[in-house]
């Protein structure tokens, strides 16, 4: 089928817009084989109309980088200082040549493009597929993606103009065969009492746990009761110290809120700064039930008292991108997860189901939709936690580096910006065949927090699905070395040649992973994976920066540059486990940084008084 869609590519037409001698085409992005999944089917349809963007090349992407560093630092002067819309969207805009020269090229083509970004950097245009093939020299193909039966029009190779070089940065999804449709990092629904050895793989599998079995662990931990209201005055490092809760025993195999706040410190009193927020993207169609959130309160947050006088569709808000919504018949399991989660730990914080839908035409599945759309916006989210992602491998390089410079936006204007790891150990996003270790992304992105996966406690290990390795498109950052390094030299030679050592390591952090209850159509269901770690994680870090707000301070923004120059102690260093795939045991942990789980898993009191002396 490869070799097919090769010698496609060879029949070109001959164009009205076939630039001159002066102006010749010149191949900018080329791949040399369809990705395993997908299908050739045939020569695109000429009269089919493609939906194209077109990247120019940024202004100023290292200036972003060294601001998003500059106020996510603790030793800068400008640490939580950070820029407004209006200094990002100058570090990025592309110059004034780089517009003139890509929209002159499309206007000589008698095509018209729409800026799609707030700051110009994409260009967005419709365009027959005939008229496709003869302005990039190419042609366009059919191709079928065998899991979801999606239909895919791309190509190999494409070409453009030598007056564009310099400033159009890449043209997608022309050779893109990112999945079609995003995974979730984690959906693993198992029996209570099933534990888990390895990757996910596979459709989930659902169970019902009895009534006094759920009962049972809605009591599981034995702490405070706090009923404070939002006049609470700020919530001090004695007084978090003074609720954490012992956890009980059965925390070791099913979790529960409760035993969140109790592993890690997290109070159960309600946030009292009306500022803080927490946002959850979503995608291909989930839903959170508002009913299945009430009875999930009433059932494990037996500590919270404030929520149970909200009406059950004011405990969270929806946002819709791309005409998504959130159906309140089909409760889904991934979206259930995220928002119970969220709003079950960071009590009376203001939650957003981002629902991005199925009407996106950006060639990867919504997720350049929902950050230029909250990039858009005049305020960005304090929190943004994702349980969604692709394969490195699958990713353009262009791509990839674009999306990544979004995520260091919403960072340098105070996001903590966080996904999970992934559920396929060193296989990847999910468990599956492969030779060499397979990195994540956005994980592998330098300027986002990846979050690893872990269970038990006393001690805490590793959860083996836990994705984690080196990237193979993004270097190592500066503040991670010396934590990677003290890695890489324990290691030795274990797994060499499987893995970029050079690169981008992750995760960053962990956190519980394995057999979170939830209420599901109004039955309690066990789930397992990292994205049951990232709104964790997500709802630790939005009551942080409610503490802070309460000081007079500013949000966390991007962890990272702090996480890395936190003193040992402060976060829970994980020295068991390991994560296995590829035919191989993977990584083990070890004493600080592993790739599995990180530097460790947070502890709310310890953290705030390290931010509170940072401020």
């Amino acid at each position: 089928m490869v070799a097919a869609g090769l010698l496609l590519f060879g029949l070109f037409s001959l164009s009205l817009g076939r630039p001159t001698a002066h102006d010749p085409l010149h191949v900018h992005e080329r791949r040399t084989d369809v990705p395993n999944g997908f299908k050739y089917v045939g020569k695109a349809d000429p009269g089919a109309v493609l939906d194209l963007r077109i990247a120019l090349v940024q202004g100023n992407p290292s200036g972003l980088a060294a601001a998003l560093y500059d106020v996510s630092n603790p030793g800068s002067a400008n640490y939580r200082k950070h820029l407004s819309k209006a200094e990002v969207n100058a570090l990025v805009a592309p110059k004034p040549e780089s517009v003139q020269a890509v929209k002159g090229w499309l206007a000589k083509n008698n095509i018209s493009a729409e800026t799609v970004s707030p700051s110009g950097d994409w260009l967005s245009i419709q365009v027959p597929v005939a008229e496709a093939n003869d302005l990039l020299d190419t042609q366009f193909n059919e191709y079928t993606h065998e899991k979801t039966g999606l239909n895919a029009l791309r190509t190999m190779s494409y070409s453009v103009p030598a007056s564009v070089k310099g400033h159009l940065d890449f043209i997608h999804p022309v050779t893109s065969f990112a999945d079609l449709r995003p995974v979730p990092a984690a959906l693993q629904v198992l029996p209570r009492n099933q534990t888990r050895t390895k990757g996910r793989g596979g459709r989930t599998r659902s169970s019902t746990i009895p009534a006094q079995t759920a009962a049972a662990s809605a009591k599981a931990v034995k702490s405070p009761s706090t009923s404070a209201s939002k006049s609470t005055s700020k919530t001090t490092s004695s007084q978090a110290q003074a609720e954490a809760a012992t956890p009980d025993a059965s925390c070791k195999t099913t979790i529960t809120p409760e035993c969140l706040q109790a592993i890690y410190n997290i109070p159960s009193a309600p946030a009292s700064n009306n500022q803080s927020n927490l946002f959850v993207a979503s995608f291909i169609g989930e839903s959170a039930d508002p009913a299945d959130l009430q009875q999930f309160l009433g059932q494990f947050r037996s500590n919270i008292k404030q929520n149970a006088k909200k009406s059950a569709d004011s405990l969270f808000a929806v946002q819709s991108v791309d005409g998504g919504t959130n159906n309140l018949v089909g409760a889904t399991t991934e979206a259930t997860l995220d928002i119970q989660y969220t709003v079950g730990l960071a009590t009376d914080v203001d939650t957003t189901f981002v629902s991005v839908g199925r009407n996106n035409s950006d060639g990867i599945a919504g997720f350049l939709d929902v950050i230029n759309a909250l990039i858009a916006q005049d305020e960005v989210p304090f929190v943004l936690t994702t349980s969604f992602g692709f394969n490195e491998k699958d990713i353009p390089l262009g791509l990839a580096n674009n999306m990544c410079n979004a995520y260091a936006q919403l960072g340098a204007r105070g996001t903590t910006v966080l996904f999970g790891s992934g559920d396929g150990g060193v296989s990847g996003l999910q468990d599956s065949d492969c030779t060499t270790f397979q990195p994540t992304f956005p994980s592998t992105c330098p300027f986002v927090t990846s979050v690893g996966g872990t269970k038990s406690f006393g001690p805490e290990v590793a959860a083996s699905f836990s994705s984690g390795g080196f990237s193979n498109i993004f270097s190592r950052p500066s503040y991670q070395d010396d934590a990677v390094e003290a890695y890489l030299k324990k290691l030795g030679n274990t797994n060499a040649g499987l893995f970029n050592t050079s690169g981008r390591a992750f995760p960053d952090i962990a956190a519980q992973a394995q057999n979170f209850q939830i209420v599901r159509g109004g039955q309690v269901v066990s789930v397992s994976g990292t994205s049951a770690a990232s709104p964790t994680v997500g709802g630790l870090v939005a009551l942080l920066n409610d503490a802070i707000f309460n000081d007079g301070g500013s949000a966390l923004g991007f962890l990272n540059p702090l996480l890395y120059k936190l003193e040992s102690g402060v976060l829970n260093d994980i020295t068991q486990g390991s994560n296995p795939g590829c035919g191989t045991d993977g990584f083990t942990a070890a004493e600080g940084w592993d790739p599995i789980t990180g530097l460790g898993t947070p502890d709310f009191v310890k953290l705030l008084d390290v931010v509170r002396k940072e401020t």
